[in-house]
């Protein structure tokens, strides 16, 4: 859903990216950085239940997220050990931001079915991006499902920053549960994906493995 607007970001965050690689900070700082902070924000604000500073806060953390790897570009430094720790960080922030969640509606959210669905798109936001990791590490793809690693951030997110603004908690607790549903349905639509090309190999048959 979010692909098109990589274009745009890449032109919006090149100048500055440029600008960073002059001063001599390198793509690894600032993807550090961004985590660090998306993380300090997100276990802070929210179980605070400062939902729509925090979610605006990450917002533009995540809207910056690109600037690693335009500055790798840019400085000639694109590799696979910047691809592994940017993948990496971004697990560490999408657990802070579910956790911090789960932390509110366990104590001043006090709505048990929320947490759990909070709860639950945390465990299966991990399984979406190992599926396909485990995939492309044995040779295959899985870059496939309805729900995609931006699109469930900036839903979650743009729902949990109207509520602090005064929209119901039911409303999140509504999104949370499409969101849990739309990521085990990309789990599944992955798993599906690697199997149908498993099948296609020469070799045992994958169901006999």
């Amino acid at each position: 859903m979010l692909d098109g607007l990589r274009g745009t970001m890449s032109r919006v965050f090149t100048p500055l990216a440029r600008l960073l690689l002059r001063l001599g900070v390198t793509p690894d700082a600032v993807t550090i950085t961004g985590t660090v902070a998306a993380v300090v924000v997100a276990l802070w604000a929210f179980p605070t239940g400062h939902l729509f500073v925090g979610a605006a806060v990450i917002g533009a953390l995540v809207l910056t997220d690109s600037l690693d790897g335009i500055m790798a570009r840019e400085s000639g430094r694109s590799g696979p050990w910047g691809a592994f720790l940017d993948s990496t960080m971004d697990r560490f922030a999408d657990a802070a931001i579910f956790v911090g969640l789960v932390l509110w509606f366990a104590g001043g959210g006090d709505d048990k079915l929320t947490m759990v669905l909070a709860l639950t798109c945390l465990v299966l936001g991990s399984v979406v991006p190992y599926a396909r990791a485990r995939a492309e590490g044995v040779g295959l793809s899985a870059k496939v499902g309805i729900a995609e690693r931006a699109d469930r951030l900036v839903v979650v997110l743009f729902t949990t920053g109207f509520v602090g603004l005064g929209l119901p908690p039911v409303v999140l607790t509504v999104v949370l549960g499409l969101l849990a549903l739309a990521s085990a349905i990309t789990v599944v639509q992955r798993m599906a994906t690697v199997y149908k090309q498993a099948k296609a190999l020469p070799g045992p048959d994958p169901e006999d493995t």
